[in-house]
């Protein structure tokens, strides 16, 4: 067994390909959250790891998965062992790509996708604070053309909403970790979504631990899985100096 480049009390971090360790770590998880190289480029660190979606249907039956929409599509015959269930937009303050032909790309996508029966999946749908007019209401109908009709029910205004399918959240503006780090931010409602409070989530393409950080944050445990070292040296480092600032 390869052993750990990383270890806390909540976080595991290996060194490797996803290929050779995910199989052999013989996990288990509540949900997969990673951000996957896209392929789209010709940087070194660009490459789409072959069958990498079928090997993650054997750790769990839920996953967010960020990527563009070209990925997606292009890749959309590797994620048959899994089903959509949606997808949730990243808006950034700034855009990136130097494409001037095209409008200004300001955001990315998240899908979540899942096996088995949606009512065995975890979904804990956030929910913000709303401080418009009470919509409280008794005996009212509910027709809308897309969804079909809805008898007289009573509704109670208690002051939530559901989270909205865009989040807003500023790019990690120190690149140096990592070149497409997320922000802990826009990961931890996802996290929360979909793994229970002190379940396992894995990411099998850690990045600068960006995943591991907000799921340890987030009250889950989480492991990680990089196969370029100097990341998993800014992600060792940035999780046990965030271990230190705790205790």
């Amino acid at each position: 067994m390869t052993e750990p480049y990383y270890s806390d009390e909540q976080v595991t971090l290996y060194h490797g390909d996803m290929r050779e360790l995910l199989p052999a770590l013989d996990l288990q998880a509540g949900l997969v959250c990673t951000d996957p190289p896209y392929g789209e480029t010709s940087l070194a660190w660009d490459r789409w790891p072959d069958g990498w979606p079928a090997l993650a249907a054997t750790v769990a039956s839920s996953m967010w998965c960020f990527g563009s929409m070209r990925m997606l599509l292009d890749r959309r015959a590797e994620f048959n062992a899994w089903k959509l269930s949606q997808d949730v937009v990243w808006e950034k303050a700034n855009g990136s790509g130097f494409a001037r032909d095209r409008f200004r790309r300001v955001h990315e996508i998240a899908t979540h996708w899942y096996r088995g029966d949606w009512r065995d999946i975890h979904h804990d749908t956030p929910r913000t604070t709303y401080s418009g007019p009470d919509k409280s209401a008794r005996g009212r109908d509910s027709r809308t053309p897309h969804t079909g009709a809805i008898g007289p029910h009573t509704y109670i205004d208690t002051g939530t909403r559901l989270a909205r399918s865009v989040i807003k959240a500023a790019a990690v503006r120190n690149q140096r970790r990592h070149p497409t780090e997320k922000p802990v931010e826009l990961l931890t409602p996802l996290i929360r979504y979909a793994c229970p409070e002190g379940g396992l989530v894995v990411d099998p393409f850690a990045g600068s631990g960006s995943t591991l950080d907000a799921a340890r944050q987030a009250g889950r445990r989480a492991v990680g899985i990089e196969a370029n070292e100097a990341y998993c040296e800014a992600a060792a480092r940035r999780l046990s100096n965030l271990t230190l600032e705790a205790m």
